[in-house]
């Protein structure tokens, strides 16, 4: 009864007398509770909640008497009155979706296409046939990489360009963010005192489909829009997946809808879900006196700090990690001071973000050998490509440091050349 109470009010004008009316012809009469059950709805709501009807259902439902509300009881419904749901306000600059038909239009689908898609059956969940699966899944040591089948990857681009995209991230994220990437995440933490790293366990599946449908509510997306959204972006890992998995935590993860690790929204969503604990780890690094920044899962912390303090900066950073929704591992975390290999995703910052030493020396001795006796010959760990793998670990490694760029590219040269037909 709530819920078509709720309906019947967003029909009409946002007006006593008008809720009144609506209400009376969807119950067949008029009880007593009615007009304090409208009075209260609007003290609650200023403006017709058009976007949220299955909250206003909620608050009808949940009416108490300090108020002078009776709770709502169960009343007859002798007809319901139904009117679309409409964007209100969109928080960023991202196209207004107000209902699941222009939802469908957006995508260029059909609503028997959209519903698949979003598997509100949960045959990806249950199927048996891995044609009826959304998902491709490849267990690694760590991690299960769950990659979506072509036309849901092409959906999934279509919304991390058009939606995801326009949403703000925090300046403290660097991992999958436009004109940012390793280096932007280590160069702040270059030649410091004392740098620490940490590494949140389970990222990507620690992450809920209902923070994500939160997310979209607060960007203004109307609640069944937010609903599909949600769907089309997460997913239940199938049971006969799950029975292979050597971790039981991380199982229990993937068995509730989460973001997949393979999916290309997954990054983006991470990193708008985590804007609140990047905002609280800036300002507890600030107290330290220190600086923070986060790449996906790999978080770093440096500054003119002591052991002592930096035992500190941990607990309370991972107190705040825990209150987020996220968990840390330990056996990740590292302190490193001047005296010791300061290393940031690959990169070492003892004075600037470089890739160390022993691996520049490993890829020019590659090179030589390419160069001497061919790619073929030196491809010893059979790459499908040598030649763009070479490509590759060279602009990697030279990357911000000229000295070693100019070596590697007459090495890497020289290597092609070598392979060339006389």
């Amino acid at each position: 009864m709530s819920s078509a109470l709720a309906d019947a009010f967003l029909t009409t004008r946002w007006r006593p007398g008008h809720l009144v009316r609506v209400g009376t012809a969807v119950l067949g009469s008029r009880p007593e509770w009615l007009r304090p059950v409208v009075t209260a709805v609007l003290r609650a709501y200023r403006n017709a909640p058009a976007d949220r009807p299955r909250e206003l259902a909620a608050f009808l439902a949940a009416l108490e008497t300090p108020a002078g509300v009776r709770r709502v009881r169960r009343h007859a419904v002798l007809l319901r009155r139904a009117t679309g749901v409409r964007v209100v306000r969109m928080r960023w600059d991202t196209p207004p979706i107000d209902d699941l038909a222009a939802l469908a239009a957006f995508l260029d689908l059909s609503g028997d296409d959209l519903d698949w898609f979003a598997d509100r059956r949960q045959l990806n969940r249950h199927a048996r046939d891995e044609r009826l699966r959304h998902y491709r899944y490849a267990w690694l040591p760590h991690r299960l990489i769950e990659a979506p089948k072509p036309r849901l990857r092409a959906l999934q681009r279509r919304l991390l360009d058009d939606v995801l995209g326009r949403l703000p991230v925090h300046p403290a994220a660097h991992g999958f963010v436009p004109g940012h990437g390793v280096h932007t995440f280590a160069t702040p933490h270059a030649g410091q005192r004392l740098v620490i790293r940490m590494d949140l366990a389970t990222f990507f599946s620690s992450i809920t489909a209902g923070r994500i449908h939160g997310l979209l509510r607060t960007a203004g997306f109307p609640e069944p829009v937010a609903h599909t959204l949600t769907a089309l972006m997460t997913t239940r890992t199938p049971a006969a997946v799950l029975r292979r998995s050597p971790d039981p935590h991380r199982a229990a993860l993937l068995r509730q809808p989460h973001l997949p690790q393979g999916a290309p929204t997954s990054p983006a969503l991470a990193n708008l879900v985590a804007y609140r604990l990047d905002r609280r780890l800036t300002g507890l690094a600030g107290r330290f006196g220190a600086r923070y920044t986060r790449y996906a899962d790999d978080l770093a912390f440096s500054g003119d700090l002591r052991r002592a303090e930096a035992g500190r900066l941990i607990d309370a950073a991972t107190a705040v990690i825990t209150d987020e929704g996220f968990r840390v591992n330990p056996a990740k975390t590292r302190i490193r001071g001047r005296g010791d290999r300061q290393r940031l995703a690959g990169l070492v910052v003892n004075d600037h973000p470089a890739v160390a030493r022993s691996e520049y020396d490993r890829l020019r001795a590659m090179l030589h050998d390419a160069a001497r006796r061919g790619l073929e010959a030196a491809n010893r760990e059979r790459h499908d490509d040598f030649g763009a793998y070479l490509r590759g670990r060279v602009a990697w490694t030279a990357h911000r440091h000229p000295g070693r760029a100019a070596r590697l590219h007459t090495l890497l040269a020289a290597a092609l050349a070598a392979d060339l037909p006389e």
